[in-house]
Order: structure tokens, then C-alpha cells, then sequence
């Protein structure tokens, strides 16, 4: 595709009736072609996919096969392996890598026993990492293990733009996903009715063999604002931005909403719902499917890097350890400069008294003259 600047739009109308699958490759064929653009006061979100659940059919698509990064959105495909391979009851033993996953954690604690159910609660509802390592180590021996029956499981149900290297979305070389993707995962995903409802929960609470017990509330804030919100994944990183799959009723049609990479998380919830209500629209002939492609966006992808590895992180600690010397030194002479100016007020002080006791000195010998004349 020749490159454009700026934010041009190639944007296509559909026939209603195309599936969803040959309508986007005729739309993508039509976008690589098409030399006319238009403004477009869309999505700020760099990718998006509204999906009829029931046939699988694109309703509304921006950038639907730009790969980007999938942060969290990937736990879904994680908790689509694990319900397949694995017994919900059975009992896992959380180990030590699992347990220190950083950044977000449930508070699982080396050694703790908790159940398969458990895990899934807390990787999907809180987005914990701890949870989603100990899962894919209970069901494949390994993480390492486990990813390669991510990557299989996405080319069974046809997400060929998709390329996982963890079970908790931590960026990294060589992961990606694409809007459309990620919406046939969440399609895959409600037809299993546990992941439902695990998606779907907003608060409850978990707890280890032991009875050591926490709290989890989930973080896809829709559930407590839109009652047809039947549940979603939430995603952050730098890198990724803000990510969110999700599933909801419009007039008992079920829709499927993937956004990938957008600047803010007020966004997601604001753009889930305009987007939810156009699906409807077009579910119910009021409007068409319209794809399109921001070649802005897909020149972007060409220079965007995961960085997070030890040589990153070492440059990323040293510009801190650099920033604090240097907030250090500006601290250390902005003290130099209030003490330098509070000496000479000081300073300034004391000659203001010396010359008010000498003035004042003085007019008491002139008045003491001016008593002896009188």
C-alpha cells in the first residue's frame, strides 16, 4: 500500500449480505487500490472490529488486520486453552516464577494451593499475571509449553494474524494480534458457558486450600454502566495502549467489539458502546458495514518495537538513576541560590538596623544640643 501522512481514511461501503469473512477480503482488496480519501471523525482506538456473533459476520472494521499488540487480551486465549485441557477442580500448586509475575498480581504466594477456577477468576477478572503463569505451568509443564498451545489453538479457529510468546500479554518481540482476531477469540470463547460467566462477574472472592482468602473485582468497568455487557478483557501496556474485547446484547442479537490501542480507558467504554450501537444498526438494515484502513496508523506499525528486555530495562534504569541525579543537582542549586539570597537579606538587614541606631543615636545627641540652649 503506498504510504499517505497524516491521518487519511480509505473508507468502503458493503452489501449487507456478504459473510463476514469474504466482505473484509473484499474490502482489504478494494482499500489497497482505492486512491480516493476521506476525513473521518472515527475511533481514536488504531483498531476496531464489530462482529455479529451468531454468523461471524463484520459489521464495522478500522485497521481490522493491522497487528498490534495485545497486552491482556491475551489471558482470553489463555483461559481458552485451559478450559479445554484442563479439569476445573483440579488442584495447582502456585510456584515460585508464577507467583512473582509482575506487574499485576492476585496475591497468589509461593506454594499456595488453589484451584484451576480460581486461576481463571483471577486472570481474567483482575488480569493477574501470577494467575496466568500458574495456569499455563498446571496445564502444559511449561509457559514455553503452554504458548506453543496458544499459537495452535488461534490457527484452529482461524486467527492467522495472531503470534503469542507469553500466557499474560507482557510485550515482547515477536507478539501481535489483529482486531479481527481478537474478536474471533472472544466469539470462541462465549460459547463456553464457565468463561461466560467468569468474564461477566464484577466482584467476588477467591480463595487458596488453605483459606487464605482475596478480594477481586474485575476491571472491565462497562459491567456496572450497561446492563446488555455480557462480559470482557480488559489490556494495558506502554507499548499495547489500552486494549478491550468484549460481548453484548442489542435487541437479542449478541455483537462482538475488539479495540486495540487506544490513547485512554475512558475511551474504551465510550467507543464499546457507539460501536455496539452501529452493529445494532446494521444488524436491523438501518446501516451499512463499513470497513477501512488509516494508512497513518499502518505506517506507524512499521517502526513500533516491543522493548521490554534486559538491555531495555537496563537503559530504562539508567535514565532513571540520570534523571534523579540530575532532579538532584537543579534541587541542590535552587537551595544554593535561596541561601545565597537569604545571606545577602540577611546581610541587608543587619545594615538596615546598624544605620537605624546610628540615625537614631544621632537625633538624641542633636536633641540633647537643643535642651542646653533652651
Amino acid at each position: 500500500m503506498e504510504k499517505a501522512a497524516g491521518t487519511d481514511i480509505v473508507k468502503l461501503r458493503g452489501n449487507r449480505s456478504a459473510a463476514g469473512l469474504l466482505l473484509l477480503t473484499v474490502f482489504l482488496a478494494c482499500h489497497l487500490m482505492a486512491g480516493a480519501a476521506e476525513s473521518s471523525e472515527d475511533l481514536q482506538s488504531r483498531a476496531a472490529v464489530v462482529m455479529d456473533a451468531a454468523t461471524g459476520r463484520v459489521l464495522y472494521a478500522k485497521n481490522p488486520e493491522l497487528r498490534l499488540m495485545p497486552a491482556s487480551t491475551t489471558k482470553l486465549m489463555t483461559a481458552l486453552v485451559v478450559i479445554e485441557k484442563a479439569n476445573l477442580k483440579d488442584i495447582v500448586t502456585v510456584s515460585r516464577r508464577a507467583a512473582y509475575t509482575a506487574p499485576t498480581r492476585s496475591g497468589l504466594k509461593p506454594g499456595d494451593k488453589v484451584t484451576i477456577e480460581t486461576l481463571l477468576y483471577a486472570a481474567l477478572m483482575k488480569s493477574a499475571n501470577d494467575a496466568a503463569v500458574a495456569l499455563a505451568e498446571a496445564v502444559a509443564g511449561s509457559e514455553e509449553n503452554f504458548v506453543q498451545m496458544m499459537n495452535r489453538k488461534a490457527l484452529a479457529i482461524g486467527a492467522n494474524d495472531t503470534h503469542f510468546i507469553n500466557a499474560n500479554g507482557l510485550p515482547g518481540a515477536g507478539q501481535y494480534i489483529t482486531a479481527f482476531d481478537l474478536s474471533k477469540i472472544m466469539r470462541h470463547a462465549i460459547k463456553y458457558p464457565v468463561l461466560k460467566e467468569i468474564l461477566g462477574t464484577r466482584i467476588t472472592e477467591i480463595s487458596t486450600e488453605t483459606g487464605k482468602t482475596m478480594f477481586i473485582k474485575n476491571t472491565n468497568k462497562l459491567l456496572w454502566s450497561d446492563e446488555d455487557v455480557l462480559g470482557g478483557k480488559t489490556g494495558y501496556t506502554n507499548q499495547a495502549r489500552h486494549c478491550f474485547v468484549c460481548a453484548g446484547e442489542r435487541d437479542k442479537d449478541t455483537l462482538i467489539v475488539a479495540l486495540l490501542g487506544s490513547p485512554r480507558r475512558e475511551l474504551l467504554w465510550r467507543e464499546t458502546e457507539e460501536l455496539m450501537t452501529f452493529g445494532s444498526k446494521v444488524l436491523n438494515n438501518a446501516e451499512e458495514p463499513v470497513v477501512y484502513l488509516t494508512r497513518a496508523d499502518y505506517d506507524a506499525a512499521q517502526i513500533t518495537k516491543a522493548a521490554y528486555t534486559k538491555k531495555t530495562s537496563a537503559r530504562a534504569l539508567k535514565k532513571k538513576h540520570e534523571n534523579r541525579k540530575k532532579k538532584k543537582q537543579i534541587v541542590t542549586a535552587k537551595k544554593k541560590v535561596t541561601k545565597k539570597k537569604q545571606l545577602a537579606s540577611d546581610k541587608k538587614r543587619k545594615k538596615t538596623i546598624a544605620k537605624n541606631k546610628k540615625t537614631k543615636k544621632t537625633q538624641v545627641a542633636e536633641k540633647g544640643k537643643d535642651d542646653t540652649k533652651g
